[in-house]
């Protein structure tokens, strides 16, 4: 313990320099793995005996140095990834420190306040129903999980069939409808779950948001009550679908609706034209979103909410003769996992250091800035925004002179803008077409960030276009 508070402050000059380098540095690395490898020291295996502990912060500090991407800077539009606020990285300090486990009260009385206290929080800044149950997983992947496990107990209850304690052999198979754009997190959390990923997929419009003719006909098609997978931000193009239309379309056939607002259901605590793009979203059952994205917590932290806080506890909930049950919040009740660290302690933070006003200017100025960068390249001969900027995501493709190879030519102009190190983003392919994809999440990006940002995609494509 005598060392505790050196090494403490050797881990914060170490990452107050990584932080103070983040606006000048090359987004991506340029260090290769075998850099790195020796940059930790042990390229022949782990160290027969211990190593002392100051040295061994420098080596993995050195490490970091060298391979970490600056997604925590101002110009990293891939992946949709949120860079931490300062109040926020400091409170995942904190949990660090304190070492809790916050899976029951009784490991924690802290945690399990804490997380009680932000849940409240957050289900009101979103204005979804009181009584909303709340969860914190490590991403929407396990948040998705646990919606999509309350919706199948809700609905095989409603059968007739504890799912729980009989599983799903010889069950009524439920119907499973999602939207053709809906994120692969969804197939993954139903095959956890032993549904299978076979949905009933329904035909989006051009900018990725769900056909409610499309909705009709699939509903038509089911002979009981189905689980419908909308999205309130779509992984390409941040498109909302009808919400409203598609809860009570899904509800007058007896359904349960999840929203997977991974990206876009922050938009709710934004202004009311931001807002008004989600409406009907309080009508769900069950909705997901990260943290760790928008809000701009640490990772990992994601978020599960379900309006049906009976269900929640029945398809989530575990007890053992040694776990002591208080009677307060017991976290265990609301993921899958078992063990976890406090991720409520963060977002707390962020919410009360920014308040209302600071979460809806977090949201509606990113927004801003993904329309200013979109009329920036769109003024460029031979740049194509595909979709309507709704959001915080740009999809972006480049024609130049021949157009039969645009495909090529947008996958080409991605690699060199990687390689630039003036920003970083990622490609992907909407309506079969190859697309540069550009997410603006980060509370630190500014104008002049994205002027220099589409400066440098434009300079990127003329190369490309030579290079071709």
């Amino acid at each position: 313990m005598s060392d505790f508070p050196g090494l403490l402050h050797q881990a914060y000059e170490h990452a107050v320099r990584w932080r103070a380098s983040l606006p000048d540095r090359p987004v991506f690395p340029a260090a290769t793995p075998d850099e790195i490898r020796a940059a930790l020291g042990q390229v022949d295996g782990m160290p027969a005996t211990g190593e002392d502990a100051v040295s061994t912060l420098d080596a993995l500090a050195r490490a970091g140095e060298l391979g970490s991407t600056a997604s925590a800077g101002p110009r990293y539009f891939g992946y949709v990834i949120g860079s931490s606020l300062p109040v926020a990285a400091a409170a995942d300090w904190l949990v660090t420190a304190w070492d809790q486990n916050s899976t029951l009260y009784s490991c924690s009385p802290a945690a399990s306040v804490v997380e009680d206290v932000c849940a409240a929080w957050i289900v009101d800044l979103l204005g979804l129903p009181s009584g909303t149950s709340v969860g914190f997983t490590t991403g929407t992947q396990m948040a998705a999980f646990t919606g999509l496990a309350a919706a199948r107990h809700h609905l095989m209850a409603a059968a007739g069939r504890d799912v729980q304690a009989d599983g799903l052999w010889d069950a009524p198979r439920i119907p499973v409808i999602a939207s053709a754009e809906r994120h692969a997190s969804i197939d993954r959390a139903l095959r956890y779950l032993g549904m299978g990923s076979r949905v009933d997929a329904v035909a989006c419009d051009a900018n990725g948001a769900m056909e409610l003719s499309a909705l009709d006909a699939a509903l038509a098609r089911v002979d009981r009550p189905p689980i419908v997978c909308a999205q309130a931000g779509s992984i390409n193009t941040g498109a909302v679908d009808p919400l409203r239309a598609v809860c009570e379309r899904v509800h007058g056939s007896g359904g349960w609706v999840h929203v997977d607002g991974a990206i876009g259901l922050w938009a709710l605590a934004a202004d009311d034209e931001h807002r008004r793009l989600l409406d009907g979203a309080q009508l769900a059952d069950s909705w997901t979103t990260d943290a760790h994205k928008w809000l701009n917590i640490p990772f990992d932290c994601g978020i599960a909410l379900v309006a049906h806080p009976e269900a929640h506890r029945a398809a989530l909930a575990v007890t053992a003769d040694y776990l002591e049950i208080s009677g307060h919040r017991e976290q265990i009740d609301t993921v899958p996992e078992w063990s976890r660290r406090a991720r409520s302690v963060p977002v707390y933070a962020a919410l009360r250091s920014l308040g209302r006003a600071g979460v809806a200017r977090l949201i509606g100025g990113t927004i801003d800035h993904a329309r200013h960068m979109a009329s920036l390249l769109a003024s460029e001969p031979g740049v194509e925004i595909v979709n309507d900027v709704v959001l915080n995501q740009v999809l972006v493709r480049f024609t130049g002179p021949v157009r039969e190879d645009a495909d090529g030519l947008t996958e080409e102009v991605v690699r060199h803008v990687q390689q630039d190190g003036t920003c970083w983003l990622s490609g992907s392919v909407f309506a079969g077409r190859a697309v540069m994809r550009i997410s603006v999440c980060s509370w630190q990006t500014t104008a002049d960030d994205i002027a220099r940002s589409a400066a440098a995609i434009i300079r990127c494509y003329h190369d490309a276009v030579k290079d071709c």
